[in-house]
């Protein structure tokens, strides 16, 4: 890092000196399983796969996330913990190098929430302000909480809620998502052995098959959609299949998926919508709240950051707070960010650990300042 990035690595590990963040090291070969299970389909299906010589499936390391959080497991520290990294992840993208550089800070465990999110957003804006002074910034946030307590107040069946969920930040398939419970649908028929499975709802049972019929048709079950994912999207699709959504939650989700506002200006929104909607979300809109003051607190001008309502990053693990750091000067994001409050439980902790994160791409920084 320092033979291409010298500047960007001292001041990055100055920045993380001066907060008390742990600068941590990840293997580049990491187990797949993780990622392909909690990623998300974007990463999922960019990731670069190989074997270990027992047939266990790895991957060269796609972010730093889940990784830090299982060495964190792994080395059973105690929390709250703030981890920086700085190295290089590996995607296979369309254009532009498949191997990157990023630099972020991981907090996990801090027990206020809203403390924890507002300094991960300041971390990330004063991260990249400290590699780019003169550049101006937008600030992007949206709350996965937020839409999940929405999902929640109108009533929607849990198995919508999931599929909706799991769209959510990615705008063209959470649209399609919704326009598809509109009306009564009629699904594909399966094979016979595939719908006895799926209609007795067994999913390790049907996993266990599409594995096998996988490997007898040449293909590898680490490549794209794991088994497990397959066999539960089957059984929930079964579930779904009576499922329609009434013009009034209709009506509701595209009312709170049109909010953009500043910041500021979100609470008020929020609760306006909550009203004109007949829907109850003071639990989320309490937290909301909170997280704003702690921004505010923190040095950000709510005033300057806008609230997306459906504005999320392609990525399942988030639970609560995303954000996205951009610039006029370059069509990509240069920072994004989110809690992820179920992922380490997930990848094994033994108690919940709520954290926090962010990432920024380096790749592109350095564009910018080359460009000045």
């Amino acid at each position: 890092m320092t033979s291409r990035y010298p500047s960007f690595a001292a001041d990055i590990l100055a920045l993380f000196a001066e907060r008390d963040v742990v600068l941590t090291h990840v293997d580049i070969l990491q187990p797949a399983d993780p990622f392909l299970d909690m990623a998300g389909e974007d990463l999922r299906r960019r990731i670069y796969m190989t074997e270990s010589e027992t047939g266990e499936s790895l991957c060269l390391r796609p972010d730093f996330t889940i990784p830090v959080c299982l060495d964190h497991i792994a080395s059973r520290a105690s929390t709250p913990r703030r981890y920086g990294y700085l190295g290089e992840v590996f995607r296979q993208r369309r254009e532009g190098r498949a191997e990157f550089f990023q630099a972020g800070i991981e907090d996990l465990g801090s027990p206020d929430r809203a403390e924890a999110d507002a300094r991960s957003l300041c971390d990330a804006t004063a991260l990249i302000a400290r590699l780019l002074p003169s550049v101006p910034l937008t600030i992007t946030v949206g709350d996965k909480a937020m839409f999940e307590a929405v999902l929640s107040a109108l009533g929607l069946p849990g198995g919508l809620q999931k599929r909706l969920l799991r769209a959510f930040g990615t705008p063209d398939r959470l649209s399609a998502a919704i326009e598809e419970f509109r009306t009564a649908r009629v699904s594909q028929p399966l094979p016979a052995e595939i719908a006895g499975l799926v209609l007795t709802g067994d999913e390790r049972a049907l996993a266990a098959y599409i594995e096998t019929a996988m490997v007898d048709m040449g293909f590898s079950p680490g490549a794209g959609r794991h088994p497990r994912e397959i066999a539960r999207r089957l059984i929930e699709k079964r579930h779904l299949d009576s499922v329609t959504l009434s013009e009034q939650a209709l009506q509701a989700l595209r009312d709170f998926l049109a909010i953009r506002v500043p910041l500021s200006d979100a609470v008020a929104t929020l609760a306006d919508f909550a009203v004109r909607a007949g829907i109850a979300i003071d639990e989320a809109l309490a937290n909301f709240e909170k997280r704003n003051a702690a921004i505010a607190a923190a040095g950000v001008s709510v005033a300057d950051v806008r609230y997306n309502s459906g504005f999320g990053r392609p990525l399942d693990y988030y639970t609560g707070l995303v954000f996205e750091i951009t610039t006029d000067r370059l069509a990509l994001p240069l920072a994004g960010g989110g809690r992820y409050d179920r992922l380490l439980t997930l990848l094994g902790a033994q108690e919940p650990i709520p954290g926090v994160g962010f990432s920024v791409w380096l790749d592109r920084v350095d564009t910018l300042r080359e460009a000045r």
